[in-house]
């Protein structure tokens, strides 16, 4: 992996609802087998992040949460996010870099 963080993308998320937050890693694992994903837990917040891309669908965090889970019910825990971010469609939200650097 690499150490430098202005390539990362991904959330930062606090604990709003832990059962959410908990689903939402175990779906990002899901969705990015090949990704070297770094995961701080900080107390108030958790920032999940791999180099360039990230994404999560609705049906992995729905499948890791138990319950439907529309992914614009994520907005109110994402108190940040390194990268871009952009919803495709109502089934994935995708992290990336513009950059090619």
């Amino acid at each position: 992996m690499t150490n430098d963080s202005s390539r990362l993308v991904g959330p930062v998320v606090r604990g709003f609802d832990p059962d959410i937050v908990d689903a939402l890693q175990a779906a990002i694992e899901k969705d990015n087998p090949e990704a070297a994903l770094m995961v701080e837990d900080r107390g108030g917040y958790i920032r999940i992040h791999a180099p360039r891309f990230l994404r999560v669908t609705r049906a992995s965090l729905q499948e890791a949460a138990g319950r439907p889970v529309p992914l614009a019910t994520l907005e109110p825990a994402l108190v940040g996010f390194a990268g871009r971010m952009r919803y495709v469609g109502d089934d994935e939200l995708v992290w990336y870099l513009d950059r090619k650097d």
